[in-house]
């Protein structure tokens, strides 16, 4: 087991790196803007999100898990946002 302040930092890591997505996604939503996002960049970039999120599960790391989880659902509204409206 680890010590607490490690799942601390995975915590803190996995907040800051997972809430910077709901800007991006609440303005893609709310203009339905999609001309100045990558549709590659995005759609590989869900695809490492997947695979995180799987690794995740496979050693149980609730850090992990849970960021890239809520990552994955905000990347997607993007890609599909991107794929509905170019």
């Amino acid at each position: 087991m680890q010590p607490a302040y490690i799942e601390i930092l995975g915590f803190s890591a996995a907040v800051l790196t997972t809430l910077c997505w709901l800007p991006q996604a609440a303005q893609t939503i709310r203009t339905r803007d999609t001309r100045a996002i990558s549709l590659w960049t995005q759609a590989m970039f869900a695809t490492g999100i997947g695979l995180w999120l799987i690794y995740g599960l496979l050693i149980a790391s609730w850090p992990l898990i849970g960021a890239n989880a809520v990552s994955l659902a905000l990347v997607l509204v993007i890609l599909t946002m991107k794929l509905r409206h170019g």
